[in-house]
């Protein structure tokens, strides 16, 4: 079984929800696409970004998540780089994001979860809607998808040295390769 495998095999065990689920494909695919640009590993990468939040469902208070998750990485023999990384992606775990891989997950997390949103609003439920304009104005709407931290939005960017439209605009593009799986393929508006 290759890591990707595995990954997907971890995720699928702890999560059952089906958002949950397509929410650690959209940050998988943001952190594909951020590893071809930084010159990182894109398998890699692409793991951390699948596995960040596995044992969010059943340890969601931030006195577990990611917690509990770093301890059943390191029973199943995950690296070190890759339980630092999600470590890292949570503000109050103290572990300060250093590599770019751990700056990335961190951009990319809230991101990919706001973009999801802004999707779903759009007539057409599709990613081909969605412009990184658009969820700039979302973003100052506090009352839409109000669970999702727009500062940490906002200091991922900065963190990663890009500029949070271009920032956007990127995460858009990345998450559009994996539309159909994520449902934002346009073709949730055809049932709807």
């Amino acid at each position: 079984m290759n890591e990707r495998e595995a990954a997907w095999g971890l995720l699928t065990e702890f999560t059952q929800s089906e958002s949950l689920r397509k929410h650690a494909l959209a940050v998988e695919a943001c952190m594909r696409a951020y590893a071809r640009k930084l010159g990182g590993d894109e398998n890699l990468w692409g793991v951390v970004g699948l596995i960040h939040d596995f044992d969010y469902e059943k340890w969601p208070s931030p006195e577990e998540h990611p917690y509990k998750g770093n301890e059943i990485l390191k029973e199943r023999g995950y690296s070190d780089e890759i339980r630092r990384a999600i470590m890292s992606h949570a503000e109050y775990s103290g572990v300060p994001r250093e590599t770019p891989m751990e700056k990335a997950l961190f951009a990319c997390d809230e991101l990919a979860g706001f973009i999801t949103a802004c999707a779903l609003v759009k007539p057409g439920k599709s990613l081909a809607e969605v412009e990184a304009k658009s969820v700039r104005r979302k973003m100052k709407d506090k009352a839409f998808a109000r669970s999702v931290n727009r500062e940490d939005i906002v200091n991922g960017a900065a963190e990663l040295g890009v500029e949070l439209e271009e920032h956007i605009a990127f995460c858009i593009e990345a998450m559009k390769g994996v539309a159909r799986e994520l449902g934002l393929d346009g073709s949730g508006a055809k049932t709807s």
